[in-house]
């Protein structure tokens, strides 16, 4: 089966056009080592639509797509399979690379393009590393997630942090702590969670329409 290029509607490039965010993400995520691009099945001859760091490969927007990448594309029309499957290639100027590739898919699940994603492992390893450290980065702070199974445990830990934090704040007075405390909740948005309510007048000690009026004044701010 040949590959061949796709009619693109207006709703075809719109749908390609919402992964470029993804690729800003990754590259942003990985750092300056990681080369992220996005392949249009409209044109071959200038597959690439979007493009991070290219300078790994020396693409640009308008470069063509590439040999491994229709074999992949050919491999996705015979099989359907999408999965990514990471495998190592070397660039022009023979730096290796870690890659892995991604089919997109449009309205009606139509394959659109690819991602792809390149990893430069010629650089020495603790350069890649340092640029992965919180420690390195001038653009990137320390933050707190919390990751759980389940929304009750989310809210949990994001009330502890929030009692922590408003207790190391020796402004709030004891008659504020507990709007302080809600206010931290509701800019944080843990309220979109359907038990919070709950869980910050059982903790706090107060009534559930005490949280809600301290909300009502919130969203009226």
């Amino acid at each position: 089966m040949n590959v061949k290029q796709v009619p693109f509607s207006a709703e075809d490039r719109a749908a390609l056009a919402n992964y470029f965010r993804v690729a800003d993400t990754i590259a942003d995520l990985i750092g300056p080592h990681c080369e992220v691009v996005i392949h249009s099945f409209e044109s071959l001859e200038n597959a690439v639509v979007k493009i991070v760091n290219g300078h790994h490969t020396g693409r640009k927007i308008g470069s063509p797509i590439t040999d491994l990448g229709l074999r992949m594309w050919r491999a996705f029309e015979e099989t359907g399979e999408v999965s990514p499957k990471s495998y190592f290639t070397n660039a022009a100027d023979g730096s290796l690379l870690k890659s892995t590739t991604c089919v997109l898919a449009g309205p009606n699940n139509k394959a659109i393009g690819m991602l792809c994603i390149n990893m430069n492992l010629s650089f020495p390893f603790p350069e890649i590393i340092k640029t992965l450290m919180p420690q390195c980065s001038n653009s990137q702070t320390l933050v707190h997630e919390n990751f759980s199974n389940n929304a009750n445990d989310v809210i949990a830990q994001a009330l502890t942090a929030a009692i922590a934090e408003v207790d190391q704040n020796s402004a709030i007075t004891t008659k504020g702590r507990n709007k302080a405390i809600t206010r931290c909740l509701f800019d944080n948005g843990i309220f979109e969670l359907k038990e919070t309510t709950t869980q910050v007048s059982e903790q706090l000690g107060i009534s559930r329409q005490a949280v809600y009026k301290f909300i009502r004044e919130f969203k009226s701010e």
